[in-house]
């Protein structure tokens, strides 16, 4: 009575399985060849320009943005500060691996042209922080 079982289950199982397959067939024909999607674009255009939720994030914004500087101006013991970059250039070329050098010396020239974008964005922020609280006054 054991074997009767199995082979009706086996049975049962190839029947569902064929099943799925031939009603997966259509639904795979008809998107074999889809249209090009469009974007996804917003369900309206924005109906201002965001500002009370730039007020709000805004401290943690000049926290994220000192921080970096700070970091940045940091002197060579401070992970990720321009000093200590240039000590491992010039480590580098000390050795004798020119390659290691050249890499690091991209990546000095990268992170020297962010100081002077955050010091831009750090006064920006000034400037926003004193538009908001001249908001929240009104």
């Amino acid at each position: 009575m054991l074997p009767n079982r199995r082979t009706a289950a086996a049975a049962i199982g190839a029947l569902a399985l064929a099943g799925a397959l031939i009603s997966a067939g259509p639904a795979q024909a008809e998107s074999a060849s889809p249209a090009p999607a469009a974007p996804k674009t917003a369900k309206s255009a924005p109906k201002g320009d965001g500002a009370k939720a730039i007020c709000k994030r805004l401290p943690k914004t000049q926290t994220r943005v000192n921080t970096a500087l700070d970091r940045l101006k940091g002197d060579p013991t401070v992970l990720g500060s321009v000093a200590r970059l240039e000590q491992r250039v010039a480590n580098a070329q000390t050795a004798g691996h020119t390659q290691v050098h050249d890499y690091l010396n991209d990546r000095l020239t990268f992170r020297k042209s962010l100081l002077p974008t955050l010091q831009k964005r750090q006064e920006d922020l000034k400037a926003v922080s004193t538009w908001c609280s001249a908001q929240d006054s009104k």
